[in-house]
């Protein structure tokens, strides 16, 4: 009887901030050391919150004066964010313990930072997406530099605080720009004056789309504004890495999703331009600036930028079957994420870690199991069918060809098979060169779990993909009125 709740729409956003609180609370007033109970209720809270997510009605609801929309697209969007940012979390225990600087404020960060998201996903209105980026933002700073003994993590954090300030500068000014020529923030107001236009919209409106979506690209780190993301990245804690890799880039691209269609989609060929722009750039500088990589952590950073640009494909043709292809490709570039950095969290040698790409070298003699998940993963983020990163490529370029987007196909394709150049290597690395120095064994039991997981989905995938692609059909149709 949830559905019958008068709240039931605002349930995972309500048990996030509860939790949150009661947390914060625990860990500040506890005798010792809470950090292993707190982040056990924050992993049962985030796993509730997608529960609640998962069970809600498929009808469109408008809460909170206009502000808060509950629909498929932000039910499939928060099970993917809150999941993944449960994943993340049961990673980092183990790890944040040995490398001491295991703090209550960690889980109880992220539990906030997937309030922000879940509330930006879920946003109507463009202060309600202001509020629920912030939130997130904030969040994600100072987890960024939550290592207050180590310079790069503090460089990192400072790094991502600087640019964030900038990109959500560019947002409120866009946002500004749109109020002005639409007199509303209402995203359903906005959306009917930009009908009314027909014919184009007034260069105002369109400079405000120029400064939204240049600031979202940040939040999705799409080039040309994708230079934090090597430095943050390789700076902060693994675990955070991770975390950063998966649900906020998740649920930064949804929002981008919904703002465009939604409110802007009258004007979709005004903002195409932009988003076709913006992912070649990103898909160009992921192929080739990975490719000189030593670190793995800076690698997957590249790596990241460019799985966005292949997204972003999706999206810019515009339509219906172009949105069911982001959130398709997506939910699964999160699942083989996490399972890349399952392994990169298990890279330490007497118990330091280590993180460059050499390191690798002969793992499949000395941990078999450990180069097998890790190679599933990197097969399947180069597209190599039957894994489950093909479909993903797969659902993108053809919206872009439906909506007769051959060049930017074309260019997707080329550019994928460069990348597939230095996901092999590290392939060929771990199989064929000489072993280096053996990593310790896994013991930690979060990371072990992630990666099976991760693997026997991008494995299997193709044996039954039709769950995820029929709730991402669901949720795209949603936007566009379906």
């Amino acid at each position: 009887m949830i559905a019958d709740f008068a709240l039931a729409p605002l349930l995972p956003e309500l048990i996030l901030a509860l939790s949150g609180m009661a947390l914060l609370m625990l860990g500040a007033f506890s005798s010792g050391d809470a950090t292993r109970t707190v982040s056990g209720f924050a992993v049962a809270a985030l796993l509730a919150a997608a529960a609640a997510a998962a069970t809600q009605s498929d009808m469109r609801v408008v809460l909170m004066s206009g502000t808060f929309v509950s629909d498929p697209f932000s039910s499939f969007a928060k099970v993917a964010i809150l999941l993944a940012s449960a994943a993340a979390l049961l990673m980092s225990l183990d790890y944040n313990e040995r490398e001491g600087f295991a703090r209550f404020e960690y889980p109880v960060l992220m539990v906030f930072a997937a309030l922000g998201m879940t509330m930006m996903v879920s946003a109507n209105d463009l202060i309600s997406l202001y509020l629920g980026l912030e939130l997130q933002s904030l969040s994600l700073y100072v987890l960024a530099a939550i290592r207050r003994d180590s310079a790069r993590a503090t460089e990192a954090g400072l790094k991502y605080f600087v640019l964030g300030a900038l990109s959500s500068g560019l947002l409120l000014y866009g946002a500004s720009l749109i109020y002005g020529f639409s007199g509303s923030t209402n995203f359903e107001t906005i959306a009917g004056v930009m009908v009314d236009h027909g014919g184009g919209a007034p260069v105002g409106v369109v400079f405000g789309i120029v400064f939204v979506a240049a600031a979202l690209a940040f939040k999705v780190s799409a080039a040309p504004f994708h230079m934090w993301t090597p430095d943050v990245y390789e700076g902060a804690p693994t675990p955070v890495t991770a975390f950063f890799a998966a649900a906020p880039k998740l649920a930064a691209m949804a929002l981008l999703v919904r703002v465009l269609v939604e409110p802007l989609g009258a004007l979709v060929a005004d903002w195409r331009q932009i988003v076709v722009f913006v992912a070649i750039a990103s898909m160009a500088i992921g192929a080739f600036a990975a490719i000189a990589q030593t670190s793995i952590k800076r690698l997957m950073a590249y790596s990241s930028i460019g799985h966005v640009g292949y997204a972003l494909v999706g999206l810019a043709a515009g339509d219906e079957t172009g949105v069911r292809g982001v959130l398709v490709y997506m939910a699964i570039y999160v699942v083989m994420n996490l399972g890349a950095f399952a392994v990169i969290l298990s890279m330490k040698r007497q118990g330091r870690m280590v993180e460059t790409i050499g390191d690798l070298a002969g793992l499949s003699r000395s941990q078999p199991l450990l180069a097998a998940g890790l190679a599933v993963a990197m097969f399947s983020m180069a597209g190599i069918p039957p894994l489950a990163g093909f479909f993903g490529k797969f659902y993108v370029f053809m919206a872009a060809v439906s909506a007769g987007l051959y060049p930017l196909a074309v260019i997707g394709v080329v550019a994928s098979v460069i990348g597939a150049f230095y996901y092999l290597r590290i392939v060929k690395i771990m199989y064929f060169d000489e072993p280096a120095p053996a990593f310790d064994p896994v013991t930690e039991p979060g990371q072990a779990g992630v990666l099976g997981v991760s693997t026997a989905f991008t494995l299997l995938f193709f044996l039954w993909p039709v769950p995820l692609v029929d709730a991402a059909a669901k949720a795209a149709a949603a936007l566009f009125g379906g």
